[in-house]
């Protein structure tokens, strides 16, 4: 692909679209970024030295932007996660975080980008997909990470690029990301007591602490874990496998791996904040199928155009050569 393109990504967090163009050798010329969290702008910021930070989408406006061939976000799903159902607190796209979805919507409107993504919890009630599927005027596919990476990660797809299907079954398990050797004493749990299952079992021991379910879940290396969390993955929340008969969290190099994120891309950082902005971050091999699909239309224009030019040089030189 020839042309550099502009791209917005709003709601940028660890910048993982950026990861994904860059895998996909889609040139980048300008790479706007909306993000408030000081933490995961220092993730993008030294990873992606040239990303044009703008801040918070509340301020962004359409015409202090130029052309944006591509816009991008993962708008904030607090709001819409069934995570808060059982608790009554549901506001879905009228809550204070997820209604920063309409400044997605207009800009947009405001922009008309020759491309667009936006991507959001599969676990939404349905009055919420059809909100979003009705501004958008598209409807959503949905892809599990699973099939691409050692984690449940259920997600919804907005967009309007074309020929979009399921990612291909990488068939990748716990066993396959996981460090065996020299891992630091602090992941491992040494003061609870362990309630051991089954070998066959996904969840193969209970971690005997206090907290909520996915706290106590230990799982089998030959499974994938269960969704990380948008939010809350420090403490006791992250999660854990049974590992030469102990019990351990996964180490934050492993959360990137979860995510298809490189190895130490989030270096810098507390544990609690790599854990936490790997998690609200995308999963970057999903995001590389969605976007190749860009990358192939513009390789097949550019081999068009190439091919015509190539047969107007050629009518040249024959004219040239007839005279």
């Amino acid at each position: 692909m020839n042309k550099e393109i502009n791209v917005l990504s709003l709601f940028d967090g660890i910048s993982c679209g950026q990861i994904a163009l860059n895998r996909l050798g889609i040139k980048v010329n300008k790479y706007f970024a909306s993000e408030i969290d000081k933490y995961t702008i220092k993730v993008t910021q030294k990873n992606h030295s040239n990303t044009i930070q703008l801040g918070n989408v509340v301020d962004i406006k359409a015409e202090d932007l130029p052309e944006i061939d591509l816009l991008i976000g993962g708008s904030p799903c607090q709001d819409l996660s069934n995570y808060k159902y059982d608790r009554g607190d549901v506001k879905g796209l009228e809550g204070s975080k997820s209604s920063l979805f309409y400044h997605f919507v207009r800009l947009l409107k405001e922009k008309k980008p020759k491309f667009f993504l936006l991507e959001n919890v599969a676990s939404m009630q349905r009055k919420w997909v059809d909100v979003i599927s009705k501004e958008l005027g598209v409807k959503p596919i949905m892809i599990n990470s699973s099939l691409v990476c050692a984690t449940e990660r259920k997600r919804l797809y907005w967009t309007n690029i074309p020929n979009i299907t399921q990612p291909k079954d990488k068939k990748i398990c716990l066993k396959d990301i996981v460090f065996t050797n020299n891992i630091p004493e602090k992941y491992w749990y040494k003061k609870y007591s362990i309630t051991y299952h089954s070998s066959a079992n996904k969840v193969e021991a209970t971690l005997n602490l206090n907290g909520h379910r996915q706290a106590k879940e230990v799982y089998n290396l030959k499974f994938k874990s269960n969704t990380l969390l948008c939010d809350g993955n420090g403490g006791n929340l992250v999660k854990k496998i049974f590992q030469n008969g102990k019990v351990r969290k996964l180490m934050p190099i492993e959360y990137e791996r979860l995510q298809t994120i490189p190895d130490n891309y989030t270096q810098g950082l507390s544990d609690s904040r790599r854990y936490s902005a790997i998690g609200n971050g995308w999963t970057v091999d999903v995001i590389a199928h969605i976007l190749k699909s860009i990358k192939n239309q513009n390789d097949e224009c550019m081999g068009a155009n190439e091919k015509q030019t190539s047969l107007l040089k050629t009518s040249f030189k024959t004219e040239q050569y007839t005279k």
